[in-house]
């Protein structure tokens, strides 16, 4: 029995021996990540897109007649509070689903508490492959995975920039150092052998030392797996020794913060970073886009993923009439989804059945436009 049965069993129960109380009427769904801290961009992203989303559920009549009610919850991008966070949403709270985590290195331990509880978890940003690979039947993600972003990442610094020499660098986390590792291996199918390969340290801001090996490697391009907060210091001190090279990154980047942590637009022009084709111009999305914009808000980032992944589990929640975990788990691997990012569609692990990671260039200007199709 999972902890959430038993949970459920358990309030039966004691609910019985009561006087007759209001049932419980609202979904509950809650949306973990770094609300707080240096990383509280992407926490923003995903809340604005689940709470806008959940917003026009609400106003359509909800979920089967149920309204939806959101529970922010802050793990700060760090694996402990993120385990905290999970079970707090599990027993305390009494979640249906979860929209989360955004760091991989939180998704990995807390999908272990929401398997065991029976809840249905949802990422819009976690792209490890680990995550997918544990064999949890109620893990999804909404976005592709690193071995995905690496292929297009190595594949466009060989056959576009033809680059021969690249300084590869991380941030020793399970997301920046996977996401290395992954377009590291691809360039090696490739034939390429990088000059250079390190960690840095999360929080660090002086990365002189660092920028100096870079330059005496005579690396023609740098790619970086990490969080725009060390993104950004690192490639506006590169640039500030006089180093040259292409800076590549990945979706860690995407977000307006990485131009205020590398100092303007005069350091992050030309930087280049993958990410999902912009939802912003699919067809699907362009109403959804127009609401953000009327209410005063730019969708950047991972906010229209947020939003996708709680139009996920509503329709498996209205065409099955339940929450039950595992039903909703099933449903989704048979079912294909209409989102504001196109109609999506998941496999066996929970991963979607089509990648359609692109490349995008950070411009004078300071902005991100997509530059390519997918190249897979």
């Amino acid at each position: 029995m999972s902890r959430k049965t038993l949970a459920q069993g358990l309030a039966a129960f004691t609910i019985s021996g009561l006087l007759s109380l209001p049932a419980h009427s609202d979904i509950l769904i809650g949306v973990a990540g770094p609300h707080t801290g240096p990383y509280a961009a992407f926490g923003e992203q995903l809340w604005k897109g689940a709470e806008k989303a959940a917003a026009d559920l609400n106003k359509a009549g909800g979920i089967n007649g149920e309204q939806v009610k959101l529970i922010k919850a802050d793990d700060a991008c760090e694996p402990k509070q993120a385990v905290a966070v999970a079970n707090r949403l599990v027993d305390s709270d009494g979640v249906d689903f979860v929209i989360g985590h955004f760091c991989s290195s939180s998704s990995i331990p807390a999908s272990r508490i929401y398997d065991d509880a029976g809840v249905v978890m949802i990422t819009p940003a976690s792209t490890n492959p680990k995550l997918t690979e544990q064999g949890f039947e109620g893990v999804f993600r909404i976005c592709g995975r690193d071995d995905q972003q690496g292929h297009v990442a190595a594949d466009f610094i060989t056959g576009e920039l033809k680059a021969k020499k690249i300084a590869m660098i991380h941030d020793k986390d399970t997301y920046g150092q996977g996401l290395v590792d992954a377009t590291r291996d691809r360039l090696h199918s490739l034939g390429i052998k990088e000059v250079m390969y390190e960690g840095l340290t999360r929080g660090e801001k002086d990365f002189n030392a660092l920028v100096t090996k870079i330059r005496s490697s005579g690396a023609d391009a740098v790619y970086f797996g990490g969080l725009h907060s060390e993104a950004g210091p690192l490639l506006r001190q590169m640039r500030e020794q006089g180093v040259t090279a292409s800076f590549i990154s990945g979706d860690g980047i995407v977000s307006d913060d990485f131009l205020k942590t590398a100092g303007g637009a005069e350091f992050v022009n030309g930087a280049l970073m993958t990410f999902g084709a912009d939802p912003r111009l699919i067809p699907d999305g362009k109403k959804v886009v127009a609401g953000f914009q009327a209410d005063g808000y730019e969708p950047e980032g991972y906010t229209l993923y947020s939003y996708a992944a709680l139009q996920t589990l509503a329709s498996a929640a209205k065409a099955l009439k339940t929450t039950d975990g595992e039903k909703v788990s099933a449903w989704l691997k048979q079912n294909e989804v209409p989102t504001v990012l196109g109609a999506k569609a998941f496999d066996g692990k929970g991963d979607l059945k089509v990648s359609d990671y692109v490349m995008y260039q950070w411009d004078k200007q300071g902005q991100y436009k997509q530059l390519s199709a997918n190249q897979e």
